[in-house]
């Protein structure tokens, strides 16, 4: 199957990307730049695009049967000039670009289409009245599921915290967490945040992705997800998996993860819920694989040069 994966030059997207790669799909990749590092993206087609300022109506989408949404843009992404407010950046990005990207895929041919959405439209409702991102989330699944048509088959997979890697692939919040694990980060206290969440591998997300692609019902978002750790537990697993185990002390100011990823919620609450059977069953994703995973991305990690 002819299938483009947006943003699979990242970690989500690039670990989604070799999945359906192996599986037999004949896969581009579409992102912003070309794949950094070695990984086996880099053997992938590649198109030049982005979603927030660029009119696809050029060509560049028509030929593609399936397209998986793995981009997207937060605090991460926000620009720190003063250009524009929280409010200002994430309309224009997720409520007005991204409904006008798939309106596009539409237009060109494409029939199925899965995009990676977000929990907090599940677990969190009230954040959208307060919080611009939250809300610009939201609205943007809402709008890109209402192009659900009978030539357009559109689901989205709510996502929660990702755990994972892809060989070759640079991630510097892996790398300096497994650095952390391992002790190699002189001077910085060794402690987890309050709160905790819900996880899931990367590899898990790629078989929900591809489930959504083939068992998807149109205009549907799934939330999905595996296990419910607090931040102390998840962090724990890391320091046992570098061989270091301990009971962390609990507080705010962390230095892996900062406290505006924690924050919409409000600081030491927790996103803890429990995916439905019949749809992990439908999607066909794996759950309880969350702990081999942090074990192994930490034996990758951690065998990487310091720099």
């Amino acid at each position: 199957m002819k299938t483009l994966i947006v943003g699979g030059t990242g970690f989500v997207g690039g670990c989604t990307a070799l999945h359906f790669k192996r599986l037999g799909h004949e896969v581009t990749l579409m992102a912003r730049s070309r794949p950094r590092g070695t990984s086996q993206l880099n053997e992938l087609p590649f198109i030049s695009g982005n979603y927030i300022e660029d009119d696809f109506g050029d060509g560049r989408l028509r030929g593609f049967r399936w397209l998986v949404f793995c981009a997207g843009s937060d605090m991460g992404t926000f620009p720190s000039d003063g250009s524009l407010t929280e409010a200002e950046y994430f309309h224009k990005a997720n409520v007005i670009g991204l409904p006008r990207f798939f309106e596009q895929a539409k237009r060109a041919g494409i029939s199925r289409a899965v995009y990676m959405g977000s929990f907090y439209s599940f677990v969190a409702p009230e954040c959208c009245e307060t919080i611009a991102y939250v809300r610009s989330r939201h609205e943007s699944d809402a709008a890109v599921r209402s192009l659900s048509s009978a030539s357009f088959n559109v689901c989205s997979c709510a996502l929660p915290w990702i755990v994972g890697y892809t060989a070759g692939l640079p991630v510097p919040h892996w790398h300096a967490l497994a650095r952390y694990a391992k002790g190699e980060l002189p001077g910085v206290a060794e402690f987890a945040p309050p709160g905790g969440a819900n996880f899931m591998t990367c590899n898990a997300v790629a078989e929900a992705m591809l489930g959504g692609l083939e068992q998807g019902e149109s205009g549907k978002s799934y939330l999905i997800g595996d296990v419910n750790l607090t931040w102390k537990e998840y962090f724990e697993l890391w320091f046992k998996a570098a061989g270091r185990p301990r009971s962390l002390e609990v507080h705010t100011g962390h230095p892996i993860i900062p406290d505006f990823a924690l924050s919409y919620l409000g600081v030491g609450k927790t996103t803890d819920y429990e995916p439905r059977a019949s749809e992990t069953a439908r999607l066909g994703y794996r759950r309880g694989t969350l702990i081999p995973m942090i074990e192994e991305a930490y034996r990758y990690y951690a065998g990487l040069p310091a720099g």
